[in-house]
């Protein structure tokens, strides 16, 4: 059985059927369609589109919180609730287990790591919180991050200073860096003697910009510090495996950019590094300290929201990893390119291509953005949301798959009008 045929039949329930057929067939007609072609295809991605559904009360510009499910997935979700009420306890005693193991093992693949080495979570929060929590921190020591990283992990550093008396040094990204090496070099000045952990956004989730993770894991590596990577915005995103970034901890959301149910994600552990780490819940002591097992302790959860992440990612692979990185890629830069250059609009996304995928940042000259964050959706009903970082403001984009260039029509034109407004 070929990748393709074992796409359309894994998860497939117990009928055996296959994973949308009518779908499944679009996409064998442009199997030989360069992926650069086949990107700005809106005919073909109206027909990727016509399998999710859209709210038509707003132009939904808001996908990186949550991206919707397709309804075959959604459906899919629904029924694996319906199979483990109907067994009940005895599929939690029976079946749990190794159900969860497969889907992590398949989430694995996609990451290209051993299945020992990764977990399912709820979101990246959790997966980070994890490694940071799990340190064995002394006073005096330190760690290293960014100004903006996520809201959430800085805020368990600040407890891990508060409780153990380590330190931690924020560093300030460039919005568009002139290379890779003014970014490597901006996290080597923080390093110092005392430096255990370093922990760097594989995309800055408030500007899109996409990091040179893996030299800024090199450089850390040869001063003796460990990696950990904030990837809430990139799994499913674009095309990577995790142990190519060279990092030693990696945690992303799924029910972003991969449409899996609410409430899920992946933690990976470099195998070297699990024994030293502390589980933020105890497991059972027969469980070895070199096991990943032992950090995700969750007691009774919704087992069901597991089983959806495989229905995901089979529309994912369907989809193909390439495929959608180039139509996001795409999605984005029709948009900024229509705007970049216009007076009273300015980009807080690097212009190089390479930097940045889906996500962009737009502001207005004279707009604060939870004002035109709020003018956006009054006036042109189009949702986004404001950033208002002390030193990134404007409004976050994130198209998705499903998002037309008509939507994209709308946003550009409701941005003009706002600018000459604001002239």
């Amino acid at each position: 059985m070929n990748k393709r045929e074992f796409v359309r039949t894994m998860s497939a329930g117990a009928a055996g059927m296959v994973f949308m057929p009518d779908l499944s067939r679009l996409f064998d007609r442009v199997e030989h369609v360069p992926e650069a072609e086949l990107a700005a295809d809106e005919k073909f991605w109206a027909q990727v589109r016509s399998k999710f559904r859209i709210n038509k009360d707003w132009i939904n510009l808001e996908n990186g919180y949550y991206c919707y499910q397709s309804e075959e997935v959604l459906a899919r979700f629904m029924q694996h609730a319906r199979d483990v009420n109907y067994q009940a306890s005895w599929y939690m005693r029976n079946k749990r287990v190794t159900d969860k193991a497969r889907v992590a093992a398949r989430l694995a693949q996609m990451a290209g790591c051993k299945p020992s080495e990764l977990i399912i979570t709820r979101n990246t929060t959790e997966s980070l919180d994890t490694v940071i929590s799990g340190f064995d921190w002394k006073p005096g020591d330190h760690a290293v991050m960014a100004t903006h990283d996520y809201g959430a992990m800085l805020d368990q550093f600040r407890l891990m200073a508060r409780r153990y008396g380590m330190t931690n040094q924020m560093v300030e990204i460039p919005l568009d860096p002139k290379s890779d090496d003014e970014i490597v070099q901006l996290y080597a000045n923080a390093i110092t003697p005392r430096t255990r952990l370093l922990m760097v956004p594989h995309m800055v989730n408030i500007s899109g910009h996409i990091m040179p993770v893996a030299k800024i894991a090199d450089m850390a590596h040869a001063r003796g510090v460990q990696v950990m990577v904030d990837g809430a915005h990139c799994f499913a995103h674009f095309d990577f495996k995790i142990p190519d970034l060279h990092c030693d901890y990696y945690g992303a959301s799924l029910h972003k950019w991969l449409s899996a149910p609410l409430g899920t994600g992946i933690l990976y552990v470099r195998e070297d590094r699990i024994a030293a780490l502390w589980p933020v819940w105890a497991d059972p002591v027969s469980t070895p300290d070199a096991s990943i097992v032992k950090l995700n302790h969750t007691g009774t959860h919704p087992c069901h929201t597991d089983l959806g992440i495989e229905d995901a990612i089979n529309l994912h692979e369907m989809i193909g990893a390439k495929r959608k990185e180039e139509r996001l890629r795409w999605l984005q830069q029709y948009w900024t390119s229509r705007v970049r250059g216009t007076p009273k609009i300015y980009l807080n996304t690097p212009t190089d291509p390479a930097r940045s995928c889906a996500i962009a940042n737009v502001g207005i000259e004279g707009v604060a953005p939870p004002d035109m964050a709020k003018r956006l959706m009054d006036e042109h009903k189009i949702f986004v949301v404001a950033i208002n970082h002390a030193t990134l403001k404007g409004c976050r984009v994130t198209p998705q798959v499903y998002t037309s260039t008509k939507e994209l029509d709308a946003f550009v034109a409701a941005l003009k009008v706002m600018a000459g407004a604001a002239a």
